[in-house]
Parts: C-alpha cells; sequence; structure tokens
C-alpha cells in the first residue's frame, strides 16, 4: 500500500484540505471517474479498494489514503483510465475548482498532487 496522501501534511492542513471536499460513500462496482471525460473532480481514499482501468483491463489497484484523479486535473487532460470500486467506498469528493483553489491557499499541496501525479504517470508508462 501507498503512503497516504496526507502524510506529508500539518493536522491543519489536514483539516483545511478535508474540509475543502465532500464525504461520500460509493457502492461497490460503481466508478465514480470513467476514462476519456474532463478532469472534473478528484477524490481523497478514506476506506476501500478500487481498480484502476485503462480500456477496461485493470492496471493497478488503489486503496484508503490515496488520492484518484488529479493527474487529469494537474495535466488540464482527459481520464486516462476508468475507476471502478471493489469495496464499498468512503472518500472525499473535490471539485476541479476546489483542488485549484487548495493549490493556491497551501504550496505544499500543489507540490503533494504534483509529485502524485508524477508518480501515478511513470507508473503507468
Amino acid at each position: 500500500m501507498a503512503v497516504s496522501f496526507f502524510e506529508s501534511f500539518t493536522p491543519q492542513e489536514v483539516a483545511r484540505i478535508s474540509a475543502a471536499g465532500t464525504a461520500v460513500k460509493v457502492p461497490q462496482g460503481w466508478s465514480p471517474i470513467w476514462e476519456k471525460t474532463p478532469a472534473d473532480k478528484a477524490y481523497i481514499l478514506l476506506d476501500g479498494t478500487v481498480s484502476v482501468r485503462r480500456h477496461g483491463e485493470e492496471i493497478a489497484q488503489l486503496g484508503a489514503g490515496e488520492i484518484i484523479g488529479e493527474a487529469a486535473i494537474v495535466n488540464h487532460s482527459l481520464r486516462t483510465a476508468s475507476i471502478v470500486a471493489l469495496t464499498p467506498l468512503e472518500l472525499i469528493h473535490f471539485t476541479d475548482e476546489s483542488v485549484r483553489r487548495l493549490c493556491e491557499e497551501i504550496p505544499a499541496f500543489a507540490t503533494a498532487l504534483r509529485t502524485a501525479a508524477d508518480e501515478r504517470i511513470s507508473r503507468a508508462e
């Protein structure tokens, strides 16, 4: 399992980041992000496991503490993969606008987001 996205932030930053999003639950089998769609949202997984699929083939599984949907927002591109819930999920949902606002307000968030996106892209290549 990867290191939690929240690990590099102070407790105050974690609270600010969490407050900028909306807590949501997604049932097993649902897909909160679809390949080749606009980058209009991102999520931090609080609980559960997702399958990352490109062209219908699983390329990774992600779990609690991971951020998903960030790469397309950071790179201003369409989604390169779909996300499917393998278990019921608890997530924090962020709009693209809230992600951009957090990047402006918390420089460490922008850095962590870019790092996560770069690592995700390099793993996929």
